[in-house]
């Protein structure tokens, strides 16, 4: 039997995803493109969501991995004409491998530590990419002239035609939900929800703790690399700049503003701070006061998040009366 809040929600997930489908016949290109940079953040929020919602690790470093996807994807299309879309998996492997070289020797920090070393990561990626160490990201200027996604011979370029581009974002977005969706139901994301709950306990029951949580940093910094892949062919130009401190605070907002290890709260977060700051363009100056009066409340009064993750529920087993031996 359904209960009533759980219709309620269903039909609220329903009316959204209706709206989302027909958005572009009744919304202008400025706000199609909005919703661009919505369903990107999304993604990359719940590529962060792997981290820091299921495993708990306070990780700031996020556009480090965004960023090397994005540059992989530049360098290879530039220097070898390779269609965009056949170089995401490479480019999130590299972000993959980028995080298993980092993340091992800092993977048993905790807390406030693990969040003070991948803001470090994210600096020094940054600071790497202006200076231009291995001859090929452009340095400050970044690289100009990536190729836009092709499909079947059709190009979606995601500045001419927005809403072709908001398609292959969606669809981006749908696959994530439905994998990360499974990944979170599935024995792994059962154990990183006991880590995250308890990591000394669940190291005493069994679970290898350090294995998993460098396994969540790969596939976190895998997805956010394939997404860079995305971002790169949206405006065909990346700089440095592009991937700032500034940028995984954005992201880690949405995660812990949206609701932390739920995917409906990660979509929320995206749609509050990236899609409704655009709604009131006259108090852009006032944008960080706003998110950081936001976070302090909901610190306060609502920690969990707006939607918080719904407490799993395991099938009990009971005995017959027959079988209980006295």
């Amino acid at each position: 039997m359904i209960d009533k809040k759980t219709k309620f929600r269903r039909l609220v997930y329903a009316a959204f995803v209706l709206f989302w489908m027909t958005a572009p016949l009744y919304l202008n290109k400025y706000f199609i493109d909005v919703l661009n940079n919505v369903a990107l953040y999304a993604v990359l929020g719940l590529s962060l969501n792997i981290i820091l919602g299921y495993g708990g690790m306070f990780h700031m470093g996020h556009a480090a991995f965004y960023a090397i996807g994005a540059y992989t994807t530049a360098i290879i299309n530039i220097q070898f004409g390779v269609p965009v879309l056949l170089i995401m998996p490479l480019a999130g492997m590299m972000a993959g491998l980028f995080a298993l070289v980092v993340a091992r020797p800092i993977i048993h920090l905790r807390g406030d530590y693990l969040l003070i070393v991948t803001i470090g990561l994210v600096e020094i990626v940054r600071i790497a990419l202006i200076n231009n160490v291995f001859g090929i990201t452009g340095g400050a200027n970044g690289i100009f002239g990536i190729s836009s996604p092709s499909i079947f011979g059709y190009t979606i370029n995601g500045i001419v035609h927005p809403h072709h581009y908001y398609y292959l974002l969606t669809a981006f977005l749908g696959i994530t939900i439905v994998l990360f969706f499974l990944l979170e139901h599935s024995r792994f994301g059962r154990a990183l929800r006991y880590l995250c709950s308890d990591e000394i306990a669940a190291e005493g029951s069994g679970i290898n703790t350090a294995g998993y949580k460098l396994a969540a940093f790969v596939i976190g910094a895998f997805w956010a690399g394939m997404t860079g892949t995305l971002y790169a062919a949206k405006i065909t130009f990346i700089s440095p700049e592009s991937f700032s401190f500034w940028e995984s605070v954005v992201m880690f907002m949405i995660v812990i503003l949206g609701g932390s290890g739920s995917i409906p709260g990660v979509i929320l977060g995206a749609i509050l701070i990236i899609g409704l700051p655009e709604l009131f363009q006259g108090l852009q100056q006032y944008r960080l006061f706003i998110f950081g009066i936001a976070l302090v409340i909901m610190m306060i009064f609502r920690p969990q998040g707006i939607i918080p993750p719904k407490p799993p529920k395991y099938p009990v087993n009971r005995l017959d009366k027959s079988e209980v031996v006295l």
